[in-house]
């Protein structure tokens, strides 16, 4: 990409970035520092993701910031305690979260069992009042088959997603730009027939302005060159806002992502 090119990319973006710390050791510290880091000089993110036990905090330092609360239940595994599930989405609404991100029980789905994962998603949807958003992590990479994408987009959809995301970033295969393609073509698709927006979120690997161009290319040829907004797309990453960052002030960057 030329100089002027990587500036346009990084500035367009910053403001998509779901700043990300889901590490294990993750701290109250840690928190309180991507918090600092989700405001810079040229923008903020569109939010920050966090662990649920950490909603409250950050609801307290972000009062009256732009920047949104993201945060994750069934996570990483998707499994199969729906009631569980339920109490901790029920608890990160309460506490604050802004959004939701729900591993959708993937193995379960793989298995056969659609009405499964239906009822799961069905039922957490019910537990977050509007304004908050639910995204739907399908664990693409482990899904594997593109027509297990596919449905398992239109599935998420149907129960009333309000974003479709690939991955969590905790499995050997996260977002990838074919599974990307699956999912924007199903948004298509569905927008269509019932005039929903709904969002796309590649999460997982997304660390330079390069692959988050290509991204960003797929969704303009595929959705429209208007389409992409922090209401319809979100880059799900820790380290790219680095490189977002080196890209606005022409310099070279060499951090590395930790999600």
């Amino acid at each position: 990409m030329t100089e002027a090119s990587t500036k346009e990319i990084a500035k367009r973006a910053l403001g998509l970035i779901d700043l990300t710390n889901l590490n294990d050791d993750c701290t109250a510290e840690d928190v309180a520092a991507l918090i600092e880091r989700s405001t810079t000089p040229y923008g903020h993110t569109a939010a920050i993701c966090i662990w649920p036990r950490f909603v409250k905090q950050a609801a307290e330092l972000l009062k009256n910031s732009p920047v949104r609360i993201a945060t994750v239940v069934n996570f990483p595994a998707g499994g199969e305690d729906t009631a569980a599930v339920i109490e901790e989405t029920k608890k990160a609404v309460a506490d604050g979260a802004d959004e939701v991100d729900l591993v959708m029980p993937y193995r379960a789905f793989a298995e056969g069992r659609r009405g499964f994962a239906e009822d799961q998603i069905k039922q957490v949807r019910g537990a977050i009042p509007a304004p908050a958003q639910l995204k739907v992590i399908l664990e693409t990479g482990e899904l594997k088959d593109p027509r297990l994408i596919h449905l398992a987009s239109e599935i998420a959809i149907a129960q009333g997603a309000d974003f479709i995301k690939t991955s969590t970033g905790k499995v050997e295969v996260n977002a990838t730009l074919e599974a990307a393609e699956i999912m924007l073509n199903v948004l298509r698709e569905t927008s269509k027939e019932d005039h929903r927006v709904v969002g796309f979120k590649p999460a997982g690997g997304v660390r330079t302005l390069e692959e988050a161009a290509e991204y960003l290319k797929l969704a303009d040829d595929l959705m429209g060159s208007n389409w992409v907004s922090s209401a319809t797309f979100r880059f799900g990453a820790s380290g790219l806002l680095d490189a977002v960052l080196a890209g606005i002030e022409g310099r070279d960057n060499d951090t590395k992502e930790t999600y």
